[in-house]
């Protein structure tokens, strides 16, 4: 289980002083990585927490969480989620078309959303190149900033968590990593770090306008972050560049074209440079982020499974 952001810097939602007094908070995306980390963190509060999901039946979430049906790209279907609730945490993933029905019925029913977003507006070339997911983003973000609504968005960079997606398959398979860009550097964040600002941002009040670019602590290459999770198994793994048109041949079949397109064009525009980080996280949950070792140290078993 997750550690709770009480655990981790002393906060409980529901007893500072500068918490807002809210009926209910609403998650959306609540079985994904950064939105089941919001809904296991909120257990330490004392607010009411309601998750909207597509299929309630099939999912399993902590006891202290409402589940109720709700999809985004069907604005009738969110009537009953958002029936009582004062602030929603936003993770949206479906279609751009569905952002300007769903969100007019939002904006009208809560008092103020947290949007986890993206670095849109950091001038670093890593986030800086355009493709469709940039696109969705940037009308999602003007659609609540015109609504008239409270916001907070929250710009994480690169996760962590994208390693055992990129490299895990040929970590458990063997000692080799075939990777482009190894030399590129990136400040990878740990989700649950992500998780704890968030909640921060849904507690408290104060943080209307505000957009956070978060980061993990370090400038790390890729091939350092390989060596790191190899230094971590106890295991001294092989790192060979391959160029990107050998890449993007092995690539897996649950990897858009796009995504591909976008991480190839990010890394070459990031050569060269270090990694953009900053201290926001520290800033804002009062303790340090984790580093890239501790991430991989807590999820070393997926690495060898």
């Amino acid at each position: 289980m997750p550690d709770s952001l009480s655990d981790r810097c002393g906060f409980n939602c529901g007893q500072s002083d500068t918490i807002l007094r809210m009926k209910r908070i609403l998650i959306t995306g609540a079985t994904g990585n950064i939105g089941g980390q919001v809904v296991a963190q909120l257990a330490s509060s004392e607010l009411q927490v309601r998750a909207l999901v597509r299929n309630p039946a099939a999912v399993q979430l902590p006891a202290h969480v409402e589940v109720v049906y709700g999809d985004l790209t069907r604005p009738e279907s969110l009537e009953e989620g958002l029936q009582g609730v004062d602030v929603v945490f936003l993770v949206w993933v479906a279609p751009a078309e569905a952002a300007a029905a769903a969100l007019n019925l939002i904006t009208k029913r809560v008092r103020r959303i947290v949007l986890l977003s993206a670095p849109l507006k950091t001038a670093h070339p890593l986030f800086q190149q355009p493709n469709p997911a940039r696109a969705r983003a940037e009308l999602v973000e003007r659609l609540i900033e015109t609504s008239g609504v409270e916001w907070t968005f929250l710009r994480p960079g690169m996760f962590a968590l994208n390693a055992v997606g990129w490299w895990g398959p040929q970590i458990r398979a063997g000692n080799l990593v075939s990777w482009p860009y190894i030399h590129v550097p990136t400040a990878p964040i740990d989700e649950r770090d992500l998780g704890a600002v968030a909640v921060r941002t849904l507690c408290e009040d104060g943080h209307a306008g505000a957009e956070y670019v978060l980061t993990g602590p370090e400038s790390l290459t890729q091939g350092e972050q390989i060596r790191t999770i190899g230094s971590v198994l106890g295991r001294s793994l092989r790192i060979e560049e391959v160029p990107a048109e050998e890449w993007l041949r092995g690539l897996p079949s649950h990897v858009p074209p796009f995504v591909a397109k976008y991480l190839l064009d990010a890394w070459a525009a990031a050569a060269g440079q270090p990694a953009f980080v900053t201290a926001t996280v520290a800033e804002l949950i009062g303790s340090p982020p984790r580093t890239f070792r501790q991430w991989a140290a807590d999820h070393a078993q997926q690495f060898r499974e």
